[in-house]
């Protein structure tokens, strides 16, 4: 229950690697899988996008976010975005743009966010407001609606501002809302984002992201900037090859429903133990329950889990695609005879 990142890679991704392992293909990504992938990228948002393959997630937001900026402008997201507490600082380090945090109960940005920075726009003095950086699924587990993601970009762009949206657990939000290309679509290129990192490897695939180019005129230098930021893959067809079989016969959306079945059946075995203050079902594939520390530390010596907030004993329970529903019952056994110490 530590992290989706701590799952294997789906079989069937395996084998697609294994076949890519075979003779020899042109690097950097002018290959064939890469460009049976870009098409297939096409096809899931229904019309043509730019795709370019990354290394990791925090190296697909930032490139992202570096074909979205000009020198003196700025990134407005939440307090708890994976961009502001968990890249290291990569946004500023590299990009040299300030990030703009806004305080958030439920881990998601309001329209009213960003009207409260828009005013700096065109103060020599401050940084200009250019991006807002959505995470979808958040960081607390909670999503956006599409017509959530919609009010934001309308606001945004009626204000001269981009969006990006974070879908490191993009699979989990798509199951949750819809499981369908559809309804991927209705909270990603239909509701104006502009760029999309799109997250595989918690999806179940070894390595490699993805940044999706809606507004396709902001991808105009992507590949020199990939190559500054360290980000090009030279042989990008292992990142590809996976990305043709995740995004074939739905098993991306498989996936991530899976994940989140499980968080939901954990929810289930669980939610009778008072002291853990669930008192909600999952949106996606995590749980954040309060834990007396003898306990939660009986319960990680056994099954490790990572601290979420430590000082108010709250620690964050996730599941991954590979979890089944014998792991949840031996987990919930477990969290009954922890309570009990």
């Amino acid at each position: 229950m530590a992290s989706d990142n701590a799952a294997g890679a789906h079989p069937d991704i395996v084998q697609a690697l294994v076949r890519a392992n075979s003779d020899h293909a042109l690097a950097y990504g002018q290959d064939v899988y890469t460009e049976q992938a870009r098409r297939l990228f096409d096809d899931l948002f229904g019309r043509t996008v730019r795709t370019e393959f990354v290394y990791g997630g925090t190296g697909a937001n930032v490139l992202a976010l570096a074909c979205m900026l000009k020198p003196a402008d700025s990134v407005v997201c939440t307090e708890m975005a994976h961009i502001a507490v968990d890249e290291a600082g990569a946004p500023e380090r590299i990009l040299g743009a300030k990030l703009q945090t806004r305080p958030s109960l439920d881990g998601k940005l309001k329209p009213q966010d960003i009207l409260e920075v828009v005013h700096m726009r065109g103060n020599i003095h401050h940084a200009q407001p250019a991006v807002v950086s959505i995470t979808q699924a958040t960081e607390l587990g909670t999503l956006y609606s599409a017509k959530e993601v919609r009010a934001l970009c309308d606001v945004a762009h009626h204000h001269g501002l981009l969006v990006h949206m974070d879908g490191a657990r993009l699979a989990n939000a798509a199951a949750a809302l819809g499981s369908t290309p559809q309804a991927l679509r209705s909270f990603t290129i239909d509701a104006g984002v502009d760029v999309l990192s799109f997250g595989g490897t918690k999806a179940g695939i070894v390595f490699g992201e993805a940044v999706v180019f809606f507004n396709t005129a902001l991808a105009d230098r992507v590949e020199n900037i990939r190559k500054q930021i360290t980000q090009l893959h030279s042989k990008m067809r292992f990142i590809s090859a996976q990305y043709i079989e995740l995004l074939q016969n739905d098993l991306f959306f498989k996936l991530g429903g899976q994940a989140n079945a499980m968080a939901l059946a954990l929810y289930e075995k669980t939610k009778h133990h008072k002291s853990l203050g669930l008192l909600t079902p999952p949106s996606v594939n995590s749980l954040f329950p309060t834990i007396q520390p003898q306990a939660a530390k009986a319960l990680q010596d056994w099954a490790f889990f990572w601290d979420w907030d430590a000082l108010n004993h709250k620690y964050r329970w996730m599941t991954a695609w590979d979890i089944t529903n014998k792991d949840i019952d031996m987990f919930a056994e477990a969290v009954s005879q922890a309570l009990k110490i």
